[in-house]
């Protein structure tokens, strides 16, 4: 336990230490705007919003990690901005998407923040709770530009300007325990593996497990990773050992189709249950994909890309059309419902005829019950809440759209309920 604690505050040092360098960097930067312009329409103005324009921020990973994730959130929200933009745009103003690859690396993820910070007016896409909880006391200081970022670590709340879209991973995996222990079997008095990143997104799901744990009479046997450990052999020889009934994994795709398909080949024969980020379709094509279709399932912040909604199969068919050599996944619906939040605050914040940040940040509170057609309403009117405590949960299958298909619609678990994140 030592250890880690160690671990985690030498990470978060590094990257304060980062933070005061690029503020040091950045602290005589030019701005667009000082929000006291009144522009065209007689809308005020501030960063990142000129008479014609409106740039919005992307701080993605396309080439680490979350390559996939990042490539599909990515994709989508150009997709959006394009439409919007051929639809005659917002406020008057045509959308600019701004797309930084940090290839979730610090160093690389804060000078792209730096970089865009006095450009845009926000952020529609952050990858990576580490990096946005380092920028957090910028943002929530000096900068307070709207981050929507692709990270639900409870650590990123009581932010008015950095919002959580769904559960944070604690609650997220009460969720997913709560699937184990009513529909896989787990039982009181066994043993619970839960494999984990180093940081802000495993630490804040270990925290989910070990509650729902207390309340189930389970107990878990941790396995702490890097973003760099691709071969979960080592972990699966331990869980295995321990006598595990069943394992929960907060890491990215790589390592849950290692993890899976290594637990299967020595008969570890336990289910498997992910975050939402620890799965991409493109794992079925691998020597994993059939062992990942019996033994995995994934809990979300909403329902999958190839949901039976009107939005979905829109999105889908538009999808398909724009790249049509891609495959379909759940980064899609991430980064379309960030981006069209954004958008919708946009829309809110011009009818006040106030486009600075101030005006935008101001427009979300506003906004309690959003439907971005993917089965969950998100009240976004507390800062200090997860915008919903809603999880699906989604099992890999190669024979629907996207890969997945839901096996247990939106709930709330009862330990959820009452956990305050």
């Amino acid at each position: 336990m030592t250890h880690r604690r160690q671990a985690v505050r030498g990470l978060a040092a590094a990257l304060a230490a980062l933070v005061a360098l690029t503020a040091a960097g950045c602290s005589s930067k030019a701005k667009t705007g000082d929000g006291k312009q009144t522009g065209a329409g007689g809308v005020k103005t501030g960063e990142g919003v000129t008479d014609k324009t409106i740039s919005l921020g992307a701080l993605t990973d396309m080439t680490g990690v979350y390559a996939t994730l990042g490539k599909s959130v990515t994709q989508a929200q150009q997709l959006y901005v394009k439409q919007v933009n051929a639809a005659g745009g917002i406020c008057g103003r045509q959308l600019e998407l701004t797309v930084r690859d940090h290839g979730y690396d610090p160093q690389k993820a804060l000078a792209a923040y730096t970089e865009l910070e006095p450009k845009v007016v926000g952020y529609a896409q952050f990858i990576g709770s580490p990096f946005v909880a380092a920028v957090k006391p910028r943002v929530d200081g000096q900068d307070k530009g709207l981050v929507l970022p692709q990270a639900w670590s409870a650590s990123l709340l009581g932010s008015p300007y950095i919002r959580v879209l769904g559960a944070t991973y604690d609650v997220e995996t009460i969720n997913a325990v709560d699937f184990l222990v009513k529909e896989k079997g787990l039982k009181s008095g066994d043993k619970l593996g839960h494999v984990y990143f180093e940081g802000d997104y495993g630490e804040n799901a270990l925290k989910g497990s070990k509650h729902a744990a207390g309340k189930a009479g389970l107990t878990v046997v941790e396995q702490k990773i890097k973003p760099t450990d691709n071969d979960m052999s080592a972990q699966v020889a331990a869980l295995k050992q321990a006598g595990v009934k069943g394992i929960v994994i907060s890491a990215g795709p790589r390592q849950a189709a290692s993890l899976v398909g290594v637990a299967a080949a020595t008969g570890l024969r336990v289910p498997v249950v992910g975050n939402n980020s620890a799965f991409a379709p493109q794992l079925l094509g691998t020597q994993a994909g059939p062992a990942l279709e019996k033994m995995y399932w994934f809990a979300s912040p909403s329902l999958p890309i190839g949901a039976d909604t009107p939005t979905a199969k829109k999105l889908v068919a538009d999808y398909r059309a724009a790249y049509p050599s891609d495959a379909l996944d759940n980064g899609i619906v991430a980064g379309w419902t960030a981006a069209s939040v954004f958008g919708e605050a946009l829309k809110k914040a011009c009818a006040e005829k106030d486009l600075t940040r101030a005006g935008v940040d101001k427009a979300l509170l506003t906004m309690t019950s959003y439907d971005a057609g993917f089965g969950m309403t998100h009240d976004l009117g507390d800062p200090k809440a997860p915008s919903s405590r809603e999880s699906v949960i989604i099992q890999p299958d190669k024979s629907v759209p996207g890969g997945m298909r839901t096996v247990r619609p939106p709930f709330v678990s009862d330990a959820a309920k009452t956990y305050a994140p």
